[in-house]
């Protein structure tokens, strides 16, 4: 089914007639959606419409709450196994894994799903394109929800998103008063819509509010400040702990082993990685090209805003959503926002 955009149609719904569509879909399909697995809320498959989590219960407002974890996992999992080897006496079978299953994820925010399309360029775009992750995204049909307005740690529209920005979505919804709009935004997104069944309206979305927004520093201040000390200083408090790469919806450094599952049989397995490791990219003979701390943590601001763009032709456009996450995660207080406002500041 095709991401061409769809002929501008829109659908209004009430909670009820939502909620039956996602259990049609769940027997179907697939589906993913926002759940609390104890207590901690995460992008988890669903087996119907009760078991989704409509709002963090920690949040004041359901409608700015995301998952800790962004919708990357779906088409980039934190550990898969590629293919399996068995060996019997001379022979050698492989037998590769491909995600065949259609899926939808339900709930996605703007921000996640501009993440999967920023990871388009990596897996998709550029030879060689990665199978699984090409099949898993060629499968999967992202309806979105849009956020009434910004949590305290989010900044997408400083990094040119908005929290009801459906570009990247197949569906987007909109909560109004206990409805909900629905816009089909791909013709992808289009063939789920269920025929005749649903009211048509011309009203307009509800939008959303945007606050906070601040400069980011343009790519030619990058380089400007590529030596300066300001990296040694702010590194004093990371921890190397690399959780804000694991919650990052672009972060998509991996690293490949292989295991030995039993005498004659192996898999080869793919996991999440980091440059902020200390062993990260360690080559033979024990030589660490970024060894010091100051430097991989450069290198994880600079792949946002400077490398990333530069690599894959995204022109003004950052590897950043804005999400915030990292804020949020980060034991030791580094703040994403805090060093692009240094910077801008020239430190």
């Amino acid at each position: 089914m095709s991401n061409s955009p769809a002929p501008n149609k829109q659908w209004k719904i009430s909670r009820i007639e939502l909620e039956t569509w996602l259990d049609e879909i769940a027997v179907a399909r697939t589906l993913i959606a926002p759940r609390l697995v104890s207590g901690i809320f995460l992008y988890r498959h669903v087996t119907n419409s009760s078991e989704i989590a409509w709002s963090e219960e920690k949040s004041e407002s359901p409608h700015t709450s995301r998952p800790i974890l962004s919708s990357k996992e779906v088409f980039f999992p934190p550990t898969e196994r590629l293919f399996t080897i068995q060996k019997s006496g001379q022979e050698i079978h492989l037998e590769e894994n491909y995600p065949n299953w259609e899926t939808v994820v339900f709930g996605v925010r703007p921000c996640d799903a501009r993440g999967v399309k920023l990871l388009d360029a990596v897996f998709m775009d550029t030879i060689p394109v990665d199978s699984c992750f090409a099949r898993r995204r060629g499968n999967t049909t992202l309806i979105g929800m849009a956020c009434k307005e910004l949590n305290s740690n989010c900044f997408c529209t400083s990094v040119g998103g908005a929290p009801d920005d459906a570009h990247d979505m197949d569906i987007m919804l909109y909560e109004a008063d206990g409805e909900y709009l629905v816009e089909a935004v791909t013709e992808k997104g289009r063939f789920l819509i269920p025929g005749g069944e649903w009211k048509e309206t011309s009203e307009t979305p509800p939008k959303s509010t945007s606050n906070g927004q601040f400069p980011i520093p343009q790519k030619g201040k990058w380089l400007e400040h590529f030596n300066d000390d300001y990296w040694i200083k702010i590194s004093e408090r990371c921890l190397s702990c690399r959780a804000c790469a694991y919650v990052c919806p672009t972060c998509r450094c991996f690293m490949v082993r292989d295991e030995m599952i039993q005498p004659g049989e192996f898999e080869r397995i793919r996991c999440w990685d980091s440059c902020g490791g200390e062993n990260y990219r360690r080559v033979a003979g024990g030589h660490k090209p970024r060894a010091e701390k100051g430097e991989r943590l450069r290198n994880r601001f600079y792949c946002k805003f400077y490398y990333y763009p530069e690599q894959y032709g995204l022109n003004a456009e950052s590897a950043c959503t804005g999400c915030g996450r990292c804020i949020e995660v980060c034991p030791a207080g580094v703040d994403i926002t805090e060093v692009l406002l240094d910077l801008e500041k020239s430190v």
